[in-house]
């Protein structure tokens, strides 16, 4: 493995923070905010990563958590919906929640509705009077404020990893754990016991690249097979030169431990979850941190998410079994698709209790159905460069929210 100057980032698995629902790309890099169950106040513009979600939170008191009434313990009104977790999820459920707390009017027509210059995706579906999060909310029982940044209740979602977000939901510090890998690899957990103790949400799928740096890309490796990638990864390839490439040593990037990419990478490429990775140089606990890696070294390689390639970070071809899957949602066979061996689910995990006992409770009905419509896979699944569910699986996921107002 090769020894490089870029100091390796420290991963702490930790508790939930709460912090604004519109936290801005810069954001991604740490979270910060009040701890504990108790919201605060949500302004601020919000800028999905690879997404366009500006907006302004209103202020919102609320507690962490299912609650059988989703009051607040004053019973001024619905509780905070808290989400954290993985920094694949974050562009989606954070650009939600930037729209959600703004609160649109429907003349907007750029973030909600419709104007003489431009309408929302999907708008024809839709065609109400109503703000955004008003309309939202009022179909799972919640009453419409009327107002631009004054949601019926606010959201806020903190950026962790899919591990830390899945234990949150679990010890219910948290409504939703966003994660990009399964809960049973994050918690170690059976199909059994994750069906009885969660509610598996997924709101896209992320076609799991693997980038290298440019000066790789410029000379000459395009494409790899899947058992050139798992040598590499398992320092059994440990210069380009053995793959066409330079002769240049192979720094080899990974995922913090506990992310659900990295759960992901494993499981689909290496076959399981504790696969051994010994051939990794140095692990990033976020995308962009991988992305900045990649970009900032020579001789680089990594796995990551779609929505954080770029010119400077650059998908290649995969060739498994004879497939080769193009970077190209135009290709005959391309990784945006759903038989490319690393697609992988985007899941929101909401958790079942006495309190909901079907796992889901109004306020995570009412936000999760955002993201199941064609305005919310538009916006902020396929704009944040990710893949949008099929109307089966809409259909299906649709199916396990609490009933409608």
């Amino acid at each position: 493995m090769s020894d490089r100057n870029w100091a390796e980032t420290g991963v702490s698995r930790r508790k939930f923070l709460v912090t604004s629902g519109a936290i801005g790309s810069a954001g991604l890099a740490g979270c910060s905010g009040s701890t504990g169950t108790t919201g605060g106040n949500g302004n601020g513009g919000g800028n999905g990563t690879g997404g366009n979600g500006n907006g302004n939170g209103g202020n919102g008191d609320g507690n962490g958590g299912s609650s059988d009434d989703t009051e607040t313990n004053d019973g001024n009104g619905p509780a905070l919906l808290t989400a954290e977790g993985s920094s694949t999820v974050y562009p989606i459920s954070n650009t939600g929640s930037s729209y959600w707390n703004a609160n649109a009017p429907p003349s907007d027509g750029e973030y909600w509705g419709s104007n003489d210059e431009t309408s929302v995706p999907g708008w024809d579906e839709i065609e109400t009077d109503m703000y955004l999060a008003d309309y939202f909310a009022s179909q799972f029982g919640f009453e419409p404020t009327d107002q631009r940044s004054n949601p019926p209740y606010n959201t806020t979602v903190s950026l962790s990893h899919s591990g830390t977000g899945c234990e949150a939901v679990r010890d219910e510090l948290v409504d939703i754990g966003n994660s990009s890998g399964p809960i049973t690899a994050e918690l170690g957990i059976s199909e059994s016991a994750a069906d009885e103790q969660f509610v598996d949400h997924v709101v896209g799928r992320d076609g799991q690249p693997v980038v290298v740096s440019s000066d790789v890309y410029e000379n000459g490796v395009q494409q790899l097979t899947g058992e050139q990638i798992r040598g590499i990864y398992q320092d059994e390839i440990t210069n380009w030169s053995e793959v066409g490439g330079p002769d240049q040593e192979i720094y080899a990037i990974g995922r913090a431990e506990g992310s659900g990419t990295d759960t992901s990478f494993r499981l689909n490429m290496l076959g399981d979850a504790s696969a051994s990775m010994s051939g990794v140089d140095t692990r990033f606990g976020q995308n962009q941190q991988v992305a900045e890696a990649v970009a900032n070294n020579e001789g680089a390689i990594a796995y990551m998410a779609l929505a954080f390639t770029s010119d400077a970070v650059q998908p290649i071809a995969i060739d498994f079994e004879g497939t080769v899957y193009e970077p190209d949602r135009d290709a005959e066979n391309t990784i945006f698709d759903s038989e490319y061996p690393l697609n992988r689910d985007l899941h929101m995990y909401t958790k079942v209790t006495d309190a909901t006992p079907s796992g889901t409770d109004r306020r995570e009905g009412a936000f999760l159905n955002m993201f199941l419509t064609e305005f919310g896979q538009t916006v902020f699944v396929e704009d944040n460069n990710y893949i949008p569910l099929p109307t089966s699986d809409i259909e299906s996921e649709a199916g396990k929210l609490p009933d409608p107002a």
